[in-house]
């Protein structure tokens, strides 16, 4: 299956040529560094892209002090982070091994070579795509998550990071790493802990706190003006910040979860165009951000736009739920759909600790050897299924209805048939659940049959899809299911254009759309000739 990056012990080496070296000499500044000092720690912003003349640098063990791994960085390579594309931090320590001269280019002259030296912007973009693979493949990453099976907290924490494609590692509490890291920095080793750096323990951990410790969650100025807000970051979103950028709009992507949406969920797709061994949601629409930020589209996350105004202007303003605004000459909706909450006691006391709602790598290791339970009938429940399957003792698939014919593609279910480790129940709901802490049994009742209760490790819950439309109610018409009404049916124009002038709607939040994701990528790449012909007619 197609991952996130190319292999970076095994992609051959390819050096900046001599005309892009030359334009680096020429938008930077030399800077010498002696041996054994920090040029860079966890935290610090990645404000610019250092090149090697001479010397060697090496990454550092943020807990020890000593080299990590047996790699360097020597002459004509570079020192840098995929990070350095939207203006993030550093997540590992680099030090000089040795005396070191470089060349130091300020970002944004960096980004302007980029742009227009595209040779070398793909060498770059390849190894720091390469670079962050080999950090999520080792499990690796100055944020440490200690007790990650023990408090939920920190299980959110490393969902979050999962999904947003973030290095972290997990070690159980009173594991010889968790001890390790806990000595280290001065805090119990006996309980759980999230921990960024040697010198930064995060106390009550959240997704947005590891945000904006990690550069994710940027501030805007007050008011700042866009040419375009994207509001969700699925793939119709990334799509329409891609094709935004590629055209010269100042964009700005706000997404209040994890780029990716629901999409981002999905552990195998493999109905894709150009990806005939499957990829994962999530990393499908990570390379779509790599690239929007290459045209320069930026990115914040997670925050959600709480109250969209029309001024007086034809402008727009955006509020985020931390209470900052933002103006925007045109609005794109691509907030995409929710799974629905199951009308079952107790539900939301289990959610995060046995019931969640994406099937991922993370969500994955909780099943190993055990029982797990998928409730849906579409791609994405089937999916769930399929890849659990790999690390559960046996997953059960709940279907309410009397066939998966009408709801899920043939290939998939074929698959899901003809797999002995996965059975599917048909009409079949899950009645109560069973647990202290954590999700321990479920009941299920079947048609026509007695209760069953049965001991599992995790319920994934794929049902349904209301569209997250509610802050726009007012402002644009809306379906009788609360979808966004495009097109004909509100004279907008436009097969995106909505009621309003100026807001557009793509992906499964609008009315009508195809509930794939080619077809929500097609659609965030088209709107933006109708954004371009609004804010220019």
């Amino acid at each position: 299956m197609e991952t996130i990056g190319r292999d970076l012990g095994e992609m051959q080496r390819v050096p900046l040529a001599t005309a892009h070296v030359e334009a680096l000499r020429a938008a930077g500044t030399p800077a010498t560094y002696a041996a054994g000092t920090y040029i860079v720690q966890p935290g610090d912003p990645v404000d610019c892209f250092v090149y090697v003349d001479e010397g060697e640098i090496e990454v550092v063990d943020a807990f020890s002090g000593r080299r990590y791994g047996s790699s360097t960085l020597g002459p004509t390579q570079f020192m840098a982070e995929i990070s350095f594309l939207s203006g993030g931090v550093w997540t590992m320590p680099m030090r000089a091994a040795l005396d070191t001269q470089v060349v130091k280019v300020p970002r944004h002259a960096m980004l302007r070579l980029m742009a227009d030296m595209p040779e070398m912007s793909d060498i770059i973009i390849t190894v720091l795509s390469a670079r962050r693979r080999r950090q999520l493949d080792n499990r690796d990453g100055t944020l440490v998550l200690i007790g990650e099976d023990d408090d939920r907290d920190i299980r959110c924490i490393a969902e979050f990071a999962s999904r947003n494609r973030l290095p972290f590692a997990s070690h159980s509490v009173g594991s010889p790493e968790a001890i390790r890291v806990a000595t280290s920095c001065v805090i119990p080793i006996d309980k759980p802990a999230v921990i960024f750096g040697r010198d930064r323990v995060i106390a009550e951990p959240t997704p947005h706190k590891i945000a904006e410790l990690l550069g994710l969650n940027l501030d805007v100025a007050r008011c700042e003006a866009f040419d375009v807000l994207i509001v969700g970051g699925g793939p119709a979103g990334v799509a329409a910040g891609v094709y935004a950028g590629a055209e010269g709009l100042n964009a700005l992507v706000v997404e209040d979860i994890a780029i990716g949406g629901q999409a981002g969920t999905s552990s195998r797709i493999e109905n894709y165009m150009g990806f005939p061994t499957g990829i994962s949601g999530a990393d499908l629409v990570w390379r779509g951000e790599i690239q929007a930020m290459k045209f320069g589209t930026r990115f914040i996350m997670p925050r959600r736009v709480e109250r969209l105004e029309r001024l007086e202007n034809g402008q727009f303003c955006a509020t985020f739920d931390n209470g900052q605004q933002v103006r925007t000459g045109a609005v794109i909706v691509a907030t995409g759909v929710q799974y629905r909450r199951l009308p079952i006691p107790r539900f939301a006391e289990f959610e995060g600790a046995g019931i969640y709602y994406a099937a991922t790598e993370n969500e994955a290791r909780y099943c190993q050897g055990t029982e797990a339970i998928v409730i849906g009938g579409g791609n994405s429940a089937g999916q769930a299924a399929m890849y659990l399957s790999r690390s559960a003792g046996h997953v059960r698939l709940l279907v309410r209805g009397t066939s998966l014919a009408t709801s899920m593609s043939h290939y998939l279910s074929s698959r899901l048939e003809a797999d002995p480790r996965i059975s599917i129940e048909y009409g079949a709901q899950v009645t109560a659940l069973h647990g202290t802490d954590k999700l321990d049994a479920v009941t299920i009742q079947k048609d026509g049959e007695e209760e069953q209760t049965i001991q599992v490790c995790a319920m994934f819950v794929m049902v349904g899809a209301a569209p997250n439309s509610d802050w726009l109610t007012g402002l644009v018409a809306l379906d009788d299911q609360g979808f966004v009404m495009t097109g004909d049916p509100v004279d907008g124009g436009s097969p995106y254009a909505t009621s309003c002038p100026g807001i557009f709607a793509v992906g499964d939040v609008r009315s009508g759309s195809v509930k794939r994701v080619a077809s929500s990528v097609g659609e965030g790449s088209v709107v933006i000739s109708k954004v371009w012909e609004y804010l220019n007619g």
